[in-house]
């Protein structure tokens, strides 16, 4: 396992359950991602990170995977839930909102967990825009997928515009679909980390873009980089070993 890793590093990784037994001391592993249908497969004795729970439907399937995890025992890092009507944006996330609500009244979610929301791939647009405001007035989050699986990658300029609408909301967000150390397309781990930090503090979107696709860095400040964690809090990979590699590679971490 490892020894040392930077505080921008630690806990950033979301990996697939599948993984659970290579992750259990991995310091750069942050949840196992499962669906709401493999859930009751995860089992409580071999989770060592905790989970975040994809919901397969909308907002009426909030509350029965949480109140699973409180009762079998397994740690809630977040729970994923996707807007899927298109029509109505911003009516969708205040069905969501409402259902979180519900969840947290009744005792089925814990008033801190994390609920994370997916927008469309798209470019915001104003319904995009008005849906990112009624997450961030209920203070959720949001998780931006990149694409996946017969699905096109998301451009970077869409990526940054995205990345911007949640720091203007001040809402915290996670990636998905990313999951290399480094690389073009945004899916750099360290390509995200530094674009957030530089458009927090107010760097221009081209800047901002050109981040997103640059190669290995010669020269980062770590500790600097701590700082994009407060908004950047996960970022999901599939193979959390090769992205183990590629830091080790650029001196980032250390081994035991």
């Amino acid at each position: 396992m490892l020894e040392r890793v930077p505080a921008a590093l630690e806990s950033l990784l979301d990996v697939p359950a599948t993984a659970a037994p290579a992750v259990l001391d991995d310091p750069l592993a942050r949840s196992l991602l499962v669906s709401d249908v493999d859930l009751p497969s995860v089992s409580v004795e071999a989770v060592g990170p905790p989970v975040t729970v994809v919901l397969t439907g909308g907002a009426g399937q909030v509350t029965g995977p949480a109140a699973y995890c409180t009762r079998v025992g397994l740690a809630l890092s977040a729970l994923v839930v996707t807007l899927r009507d298109l029509g109505d944006l911003a009516g969708n996330a205040r069905r969501v909102v409402a259902a979180v609500d519900a969840a947290r009244a009744e005792g089925a979610l814990a008033e801190d967990a994390t609920v994370q929301v997916v927008l469309p791939a798209e470019d915001p647009t104003y319904a995009w825009l008005a849906a990112a405001d009624e997450v961030a007035g209920a203070e959720l989050g949001l998780r931006l997928s990149l694409g996946g699986a017969g699905r096109p990658p998301v451009a970077p300029t869409t990526l940054a515009a995205w990345i911007d609408a949640a720091l203007d909301r001040e809402t915290p967000f996670a990636v998905a679909g990313a999951g290399t150390a480094f690389g073009d397309t945004g899916r750099g781990v360290l390509g995200l980390l530094r674009a957030t930090l530089a458009a927090f503090d107010g760097a221009p979107r081209d800047e901002v873009v050109g981040l997103l696709g640059e190669s290995a860095p010669d020269e980062l400040d770590l500790d600097e980089l701590a700082r994009a964690r407060r908004w950047c809090t996960s970022v999901e990979s599939a193979d959390l070993s090769a992205v183990r590699e590629d830091l080790r590679g650029l001196g980032l971490i250390d081994r035991a």
